[in-house]
């Protein structure tokens, strides 16, 4: 099973295994990973769940949308490497993957 690797705010890092079909925020929120909120639920709507993602692995993610990135653009915390989580469709691909859940707004 395909592993993702979550640190959280206070720097611990946990590594977790994500089920085919699910995006990186409902495996982040499904393993416990309170702080991320997803208030939206995955519908792209807000940006409660931002992470930083491993540069490593920006080839490998489809490309952000326009309300993405207009969503990112409101927080004080966007990075070169910052997404919605909701958004990152998790594969076997990404096996590995590394993010970092981004300070509240």
């Amino acid at each position: 099973m395909p592993r993702l690797v979550v640190t959280n705010r206070e720097g611990e890092t946990s590594e977790i295994e994500v089920d085919d079909g699910l995006t990186v925020m409902e495996a982040i929120r499904d393993n416990g990973f309170d702080e991320l909120l997803a208030l939206c639920g995955g519908c792209c709507s807000c940006a409660t769940c931002h992470v930083h993602v491993d540069p490593a692995f920006a080839e490998l993610l489809p490309k952000m949308s326009e309300d993405e990135d207009d969503l990112l653009e409101s927080s004080d915390h966007r990075a070169p490497t910052s997404r919605l989580s909701c958004q990152i469709p998790f594969s076997a691909a990404l096996d590995g993957l590394h993010v970092t859940i981004a300070p509240e707004d």
